[in-house]
Formats: C-alpha cells, sequence, structure tokens
C-alpha cells in the first residue's frame, strides 16, 4: 500500500509540476520550424537583452522588489524587535492585528487605495479642507505611472510575512549573548548590530527572499494600476497572446532563474552558526517592561502604522457601500446594492460559486495528499523521503505565476485532452494548481500532528490486535484531526483569494472565480464597477479574515511557520 500511494504522488508531482516545468525549460531553449525540426536556440533570450520594452520590464520589477523589500526590512526589523524584546499596552492585540493585511491581495487594495489617494481623492480634499493645500496643485501620491502605488500595496501586505519570519529568528537567539556583550560595556546599539543582527541574519534572508519574490512576481497591482511595463504583465500578455507564448517562455525561465538564484543566495548567507549557540535562556526573563512614556508612544506608533496598513482595506470597505463618491472626503450617499448585485446578477454570482468551487475542491485534494504525504515522512521509511519532502514543500518557493503559465502551455490540448485544456475549460486545472500552491500549508499541518502524537499509542493499539486502518481511523486521525481541519481551512481560503492562477489559467468570465472577476469587472465600463468590484473584494476578505482566525486559533503560533523558507 506504501509503494502504491508513493506511485500515485510520483504521477501527481510528475504531471503537475515536474512536466509543467520541463515544458517551460523546453519551449525557452529549443525552437521547432515549419518542417517540425527542433534546433536548440538562445533567440528569445537575445531579444530580451536587446528589446528596450523588455529591458525596462526587468528593470522596473526590479526596483519594485528591491524597494519593497528595503522599504518592508525597514518596517518589519524595528517591529520584531519590539514585539520580542519589550511589553508595552497592547502587545498582544497589535501582535495578532499585525496579520490583518494578509487577509488581501494587493490589487484588491489598489482599489480601495485609489479613491483615498488619487489626486483628486479622499486625502488631497481633506488637505484642502484643512487649507494644507490647493487642489490647483494636488499632491500626486503614486506617481504619474503608478509605481509609488504599486511599491506602497507590496510594502503594506508583506511587511507581516517579514515580520513573522525576524521574529522567528529573533526568539531563537539566546538571551545571554547579548548580556554578556552588555557586561563588556558595549552600547545598545553595538549589541544589535554586533549580536542580535548576525544571529537573525537566517530570518532575515529568508523574510528578504520571500518578499522580493512576492514583489517581483506579483501580477495583480500593476495591472490594476495600468503598469504594463513589468516583467508579470508581459507575461500574462503571453498567456493571452498564443502568438506571444515564445517570449513569454524566457521571461518565465528567467523568472525561475531569478529564484533559484536567491533560494542559493540564502542557502549561502543565510546560515549562522546558532547551531553552536547554548541552550536558550527564557526570552521572558530578558524581555524589557519600557517606562509608562516610552511604552505608550510604543502603543501609539505600532497603532498608527497599523491604521496605515489598513487604509487600504478600508478603502475597499467604504468603496463598497459608496453609492454616491466624487469630489468628497467621504461619500454623500451609502447603500448595499453592490452587495446585493453580487449575489443577485447571474454573472457576479457565478465569480463567487466558481471560487467556493474551486476552492472546496483543491482544498479536499490538499487534505487527501497532505494526510498521506505526511504519514509516509512521519511513519514510513523508504528511499526517496527526502526528495518527496521537498517536492512537497516545492510550491512554496515556486512562484504562482510561473506554475500558472507552465500548467497553461503545457496543457493546451486538442481533440481527447480538451478537458484539461485550460482554454476550453480551466476547472481541472485550477483546482490542481489551487492545490500545488497550498499543498505545504497542509503537509505542514499534518506532520506537525504526526509529530505531536506518540508512536507508542498506535503500537499499543497493534499490539491489542487492531489493524493499520482500524489504528488510524480510531487513534492516528482524531488525534491529529485539529492539525488537519486547521491546514484545509487555510488551504481554502487562500485558494478563494489566488491571482496568479486565476489570472492565467482562466479565458472566458463564465470561468472566473473572485480575483479574476474582480479584474473583469474593472474593465467593464460602467461606473459602479469599482463599488461592485470592492463589494466581491470585502466578501472575500471577510471569508479569509475568518479562516486565519479560525486556523490561527486551531494550530496556535505554528500559522507563522508557514511563511518561513
Amino acid at each position: 500500500m506504501k509503494y502504491f500511494f508513493l506511485l500515485l504522488l510520483a504521477l501527481f508531482f510528475g504531471c503537475f509540476l515536474i512536466y509543467p516545468i520541463a515544458g517551460l525549460l523546453g519551449g525557452a531553449f529549443f525552437i521547432t520550424d515549419a518542417n517540425h525540426h527542433t534546433a536548440f536556440t538562445l533567440r528569445f533570450f537575445q531579444l530580451l537583452l536587446e528589446n528596450r520594452l523588455y529591458r525596462l520590464c526587468f528593470i522596473n520589477s526590479f526596483e519594485i522588489a528591491l524597494l519593497a523589500t528595503a522599504f518592508t526590512a525597514l518596517v518589519s526589523v524595528p517591529l520584531a524587535v519590539l514585539f520580542t524584546r519589550c511589553r508595552f499596552p497592547g502587545r498582544e492585540i497589535l501582535r495578532s492585528t499585525l496579520l490583518a493585511p494578509l487577509i488581501l491581495p494587493p490589487f484588491v487594495g489598489a482599489l480601495g487605495l485609489k479613491h483615498l489617494f488619487a489626486r483628486y481623492g479622499a486625502c488631497n480634499l481633506l488637505l484642502a479642507k484643512l487649507g494644507l493645500l490647493s487642489l490647483a496643485h494636488p499632491i500626486d501620491w503614486f506617481g504619474a505611472s503608478g509605481f509609488a502605488g504599486i511599491v506602497i500595496l507590496q510594502v503594506l501586505h508583506l511587511f507581516p510575512i517579514f515580520f513573522l519570519t525576524v521574529s522567528a529568528a529573533l526568539a531563537n537567539i539566546d538571551p545571554s549573548l547579548s548580556d554578556a556583550a552588555a557586561n563588556l560595556g558595549a552600547s545598545a546599539w553595538r549589541r544589535f548590530v554586533t549580536v542580535t543582527l548576525p544571529l537573525a541574519r537566517p530570518g532575515l534572508f529568508a523574510g528578504a527572499c520571500i518578499v522580493f519574490i512576492s514583489a517581483f512576481t506579483d501580477l495583480g497591482t500593476p495591472l490594476i494600476f495600468n503598469y504594463s511595463a513589468t516583467v508579470p504583465t508581459q507575461i500574462f500578455n503571453a498567456s493571452v497572446d498564443p502568438n506571444g507564448e515564445q517570449i513569454g517562455y524566457a521571461f518565465v525561465v528567467a523568472t525561475l532563474v531569478l529564484v533559484l538564484v536567491f533560494f542559493l543566495l540564502v542557502r549561502r548567507f543565510g546560515e549562522t552558526s546558532a547551531g553552536l549557540m547554548p541552550a536558550r535562556a527564557s526570552h521572558a526573563a530578558s524581555e524589557i517592561t519600557l517606562p509608562p512614556l516610552a511604552a505608550w508612544a510604543a502603543t501609539a506608533a505600532v497603532g498608527a502604522f497599523l491604521f496605515l496598513a489598513v487604509l487600504p482595506h478600508l478603502g475597499v470597505i467604504i468603496s463598497s457601500f459608496a453609492e454616491r463618491w466624487f469630489f468628497t472626503v467621504l461619500p454623500s450617499k451609502y447603500s448595499t446594492q453592490f452587495y446585493a448585485d453580487v449575489f443577485t446578477d447571474g454573472i457576479n454570482a457565478r465569480f463567487v460559486t466558481n471560487s467556493l468551487l474551486y476552492s472546496s475542491l483543491s482544498a479536499f485534494l490538499d487534505l487527501a495528499l497532505g494526510l498521506v504525504i505526511a504519514h509516509l515522512l512521519a511513519r514510513e521509511k523508504f528511499p526517496g523521503k527526502s526528495l518527496l519532502d521537498a517536492l512537497a514543500m516545492l510550491p512554496l518557493a515556486l512562484p504562482g505565476l510561473v506554475l500558472a503559465f507552465g500548467l497553461l502551455v503545457s496543457y493546451n490540448l486538442r481533440g481527447w485532452g480538451e478537458w484539461i485544456n485550460p482554454r476550453v475549460d480551466p476547472t481541472f486545472l485550477l483546482v490542481v494548481s489551487y492545490a500545488l500552491r497550498r499543498l505545504p500549508y497542509i503537509v505542514r499541518a499534518a506532520y506537525a500532528g504526526y509529530q505531536q502524537t506518540s508512536v507508542t499509542l498506535e503500537e499499543a493499539s497493534a499490539n491489542l490486535g487492531a489493524g493499520r486502518w482500524r489504528t488510524f481511523t480510531r487513534i492516528t486521525l482524531p488525534l491529529i484531526a485539529p492539525s488537519l481541519i486547521a491546514g484545509t481551512i487555510l488551504t481554502f481560503c487562500f485558494a478563494m483569494l489566488e491571482v496568479s492562477d486565476s489570472l492565467i489559467l482562466v479565458v472566458e468570465a463564465r470561468f472566473a472565480p473572485i480575483t479574476r472577476g474582480i479584474y473583469e469587472i474593472m474593465g467593464r465600463p460602467s461606473p459602479d464597477s469599482a463599488g461592485l468590484a470592492c463589494a466581491l473584494g470585502v466578501f472575500a476578505m471577510a471569508l479569509l479574515g475568518g479562516g486565519l482566525l479560525l486556523g490561527s486559533r486551531l494550530m496556535g503560533r505554528r500559522l507563522g511557520g508557514f511563511f518561513r523558507v
């Protein structure tokens, strides 16, 4: 039975992970002429270097990713130090609230920020009302091209991930090392630079890697800002234009190389000698209780930053209720009509039902795959165990943009294969891609459950004559059920707001999930399109927020472990 499951897993990963990646490499490096002769070529990569637009796309994507990473680090590192080393009022509540920006994709947040920070948006109108600004010369918060807006949204969305990785790294540092440096006369700043930062290097590199790659490969935000000169938008354009697939291959492979280089850098420079440190002392004993004035100042500063971080969410919520919002700080008339349109209009309601269908199927597929993989890794011995572990975790590091494009071009089949062709019906591949993208979540959750369940209980059941299936259903499964339920909830909720797969794999609007639906609605020439798109975003945001809250309560602090490299 063990080898039967291993064979099924090999077929699954081979068909939907290895084969698409191999197809991308083949499409980028080989070309077939009219006589069906295949030859090796580098002409598409040469075109990336020679074409001015393509060079500009790489430069812009690098700038967005670098700026987003730098500003995210400037925000997240002080927050991580503050929350791990200091006590101040409201610390635990604020720590939980820091995850709030994760419940809204940045491209949906862009809809809300446009109302707030457009040239004649709420912010400039408020400043003008206070006499601080002349509307003859309004502030262009996002820049003429929207570049600044993209960077801002990336920072506000991704800083919780950086915060989690750095906090985990700081929590693993023995506080006695800093105490020893203090006894030798080192100042607080010198201790931070020479002791804390070097030992926290794995978390810093891991967080920077995740943020950089996420910002570099984000597709939705540039599309909403109509900023087409980026690598993801060029890949998207290639996906909708069959004649542009070859250059799309080159863009995707270049992105894959970038991801590989970054993870090699993390392995090379992100390692530390932390394993040589003595056993960690309790951090609770080393935490500093800030003086009342400083403590309340810290609370106010974190609260003010969190207000800025949730501004995109507030903008989306307000826009979803705004029946009339023109040249006023706040809407002059509110209505729930947009929500009624979401659930009563046939086309809009289909976006919701499609998302629920795709996400539910992918969550059940993840549950089955994750349970089998976790059981094999935790309870069985077989050759290639480390390879199975690596394949299960690979989608966490593989950009969704890359996987989606690979699936699109690999299964563009005709005849008997039309049922799997995303250009005909994307349902099957959408479910598979959603499941692959979130499979590491359920595997980690289930594996943690197995680690917390003593194998002696299973051995005792076997000694009493129970078969393997009875032992699993009566002993193991009830004990790991909370972890499985939490992991399944998280995979379902994150699938609801998957962006890259939905935008690339869905061609026809009738198959669109919520994220693709929002993009379709924004393309309608209607004054109500923004409000309707925001209503869809609020629905998805509420669903994901509730799922994150429920999943985090079931899994405790292990939720943050999903975002570590």
